[in-house]
């Protein structure tokens, strides 16, 4: 029977990526699993009395579950049976789904990409609650725009070296994680690398809603249901994870330097070019020139991120 993972107290973990957390549940390689999501903390939730509805195992993690170094509260971790490091992961986005009618969105005063343009807020002023239309697959501003629903999970990755300890679920790196790149919607697959025993497969952080960069500190945070298929790549050796798209093909940067971001991103694909094709590694360069786009992926996640896209039709005729 195919897995279905809901959020609850017992299968969650809060803020971090551990390489010894048990798992809460296993999958073979090419299972689909099912995993549902919540998003925000006790302060997050929306007030009573605004027709927005928090279900009860949210409250029940908030009460019981320890909030951990970063704001993420993830489902998981799944282990994959016969997954061991120098292994991947091709985790296939089959369906992302709204779950809950509402999202919350947050300034922070010293924090975003412009962490001086808003030096004061009132306790709890810099959060707002947006209304989510599930049916219509819209958002509600405040001001009366509604924002078209492209929902997609923000923290999806396997676990880190065991030697690692724990780390904080607000930096992305190697093994994935908070990559918050909005690409990965229903349709895409992402290639994770395994660090450990099992890979430990965790999401989270769903997203209604985002904007290239996140650039306010958070997109519109809200509570998913994603549908997923899970195959384990044997001996597949990967240095960080990639991505693709029906149209694209797509690598990926971290740094606390946005140039180096971008370096690491750009060096990846033309290892990507060069590993499926002929070219050479200054030919990919030259290809990456005229027909990659750089994009931004987020500037708030202490390492900021940058994915490079290559148009699939790009590496026709190069072999």
């Amino acid at each position: 029977m195919p897995l279905d993972l809901f959020p609850t107290p017992e299968c969650v973990h809060w803020g971090f990526f551990d390489g010894t957390l048990p798992p809460v549940a296993e999958i073979a390689s090419g299972d689909v699993v099912t995993i549902h999501t919540v998003s925000g903390g006790t302060e997050d939730l929306p007030p009573d009395g605004r027709g927005m509805t928090v279900r009860p195992e949210h409250r029940r993690i908030l009460a019981a579950v320890e909030p951990g170094p970063g704001p993420h509260i993830m489902t998981g971790p799944i282990a994959v049976r016969g997954a061991e490091p120098g292994d991947a992961l091709r985790v296939e986005i089959l369906e992302v789904s709204l779950r809950d009618d509402w999202g919350f969105n947050l300034i922070r005063p010293g924090a975003g990409a412009l962490p001086d343009l808003v030096p004061d807020l009132a306790p709890g002023g810099g959060r707002i609650h947006l209304p989510i239309d599930r049916a219509r697959g819209v958002i509600q501003m405040p001001w009366g725009l509604e924002i078209p629903a492209r929902p997609f999970f923000g923290v999806i990755g396997t676990a880190p070296p065991p030697a690692d300890g724990q780390l904080t679920s607000i930096v992305p790196g190697a093994f994935g994680g908070n990559i918050d790149n909005k690409e990965l919607t229903a349709g895409a697959v992402l290639h994770l690398p395994v660090w450990t025993a099992g890979a430990l497969l965790s999401v989270g952080d769903g997203h209604a809603a985002q904007g290239d960069g996140e650039v306010c500190l958070t997109a519109v945070e809200t509570g998913l249901t994603g549908r997923f298929r899970v195959e384990l790549v044997k001996g597949a050796g990967l240095a960080g994870p990639w991505a693709e798209t029906a149209d694209h093909v797509i690598t990926m940067g971290f740094d606390p330097d946005l140039d180096e971001a971008a370096r690491i991103a750009l060096r990846a694909m033309i290892a990507l070019i060069s590993g499926r094709t002929a070219l050479s590694a200054e030919e990919a360069y030259r290809l990456c020139s005229v027909a990659a786009d750089l994009r931004v992926t987020q500037l708030v996640n202490r390492h900021k991120g940058i994915h490079a896209l290559l148009p699939r039709w790009a590496l026709h005729g190069a072999s």
